[in-house]
């Protein structure tokens, strides 16, 4: 009740000034005797008059739409708060920075997902990449993250997490399939990573680009393993290992990002070098790093970028030990950074 009390004085005052003005010019021009003459200064005394009730009625429409602008903004900003939530700059030792830039015009999310969470299991993270952008993949990207959030936790592997996460991809289609007949062709991109307390490295791709490894002054990627095929098109496998991937040594950094960012291009075709940016920020801070990432990109593409791009950027600010066997204990150059890796890499390129 006391919402409706609230909205009718604003509906009753919404229909109420237009009316009175417009009763104003009607009750001049029938009753007023100067605007029943046809003489210049009669003329002229009744277009203003005219002109003034127009004037006021398009001001009070203008500050009407922008009011319920400002609403429509508010609860935007809210859900698309609850979706990409803001990540805190550290999560148990590590430092924390994730940044999105939405292809639409007005919104600050897309399709592309990103979550960290601290967990008995390690830290794990998710990067993601619905096909397309819009509300559509907006709305696939909360399906996939809700139902991260929540097997991160009740799940002790990893391959169990991807499979949470491929369950509730499929039930969010079959839902949209009543209503579109198109999304059956949808798939979405994910990789998923899990840092445990010593370092190590667990990774299971599903069709996205991997991650770079920034160690000082070296950017690599962290392998070159073939990926799984994206979440949609076809079943999980039987067997799921999730790939090991070594060790994330303190102050090494990983950036996860979407294929939106090496997909730019400039008015010449050519594509961004995301590892040229990252290895001209590597020294910054994650926040600093992505500031700075970002600046270049956009500085490449003329206009606004044609996809979705997401960054997120994990460092390793524990102070430990290198576990044994770890990079740099007793091998050195390419064969301290040997990675499960095959000779003919897929394309992760699929929007």
């Amino acid at each position: 009740m006391i919402r409706i009390r609230g909205r009718v004085p604003r509906r009753v005052l919404a229909l109420g000034l237009p009316t009175a003005w417009g009763a104003v010019a009607i009750t001049y021009k029938m009753t007023c005797p100067l605007a029943q003459q046809t003489g210049f200064e009669a003329r002229l005394a009744t277009s203003a008059v005219f002109f003034a009730v127009g004037t006021g009625l398009i001001l009070h429409v203008r500050k009407a739409l922008l009011r319920e602008l400002r609403q429509l903004r508010q609860v935007a900003g809210v859900a698309q708060s609850a979706l990409l939530r803001p990540l805190p700059p550290r999560i148990d030792g590590l430092d924390i920075a994730a940044a999105q830039l939405s292809a639409d015009r007005g919104a600050s999310v897309g399709g592309d997902l990103y979550e960290v969470v601290a967990t008995e299991h390690g830290v794990r993270a998710v990067m993601g990449d619905v096909r397309g952008h819009g509300l559509a993949a907006i709305s696939t990207a909360a399906a996939v993250l809700g139902s991260f959030r929540e097997a991160v936790h009740d799940e002790a592997e990893l391959d169990s997490v991807l499979r949470r996460l491929e369950r509730a991809h499929a039930r969010h289609l079959r839902e949209r399939a009543r209503t579109e007949p198109s999304v059956a062709e949808e798939f979405v991109t994910v990789l998923l990573l899990e840092i445990r307390e010593d370092g190590a490295l667990y990774a299971l791709n599903c069709g996205h680009p991997w991650p770079y490894l920034l160690s000082g002054p070296r950017v690599d990627p962290l392998t070159r393993a073939d990926p799984l095929p994206p979440l949609g098109p076809f079943p999980l496998p039987p067997h799921l290992p999730p790939m090991p991937c070594g060790h994330l040594l303190p102050g090494e950094t990983l950036v996860l990002h979407t294929d939106g960012a090496e997909d730019a291009r400039d008015a010449h075709g050519r594509f961004f070098s995301l590892s040229t940016a990252l290895a001209k920020a590597a020294d910054q801070p994650p926040q600093s790093l992505l500031g700075s990432v970002f600046t270049a990109l956009l500085r490449h593409v003329p206009g606004a970028p044609k996809d979705d791009i997401a960054l997120l950027v994990l460092r390793n600010g524990r102070s430990q030990r290198r576990p044994p066997g770890a990079r740099g204990d007793d091998i050195s150059g390419s064969a301290a950074r040997a990675r499960p890796a095959t000779t003919h890499p897929q394309p992760t390129t699929h929007l």
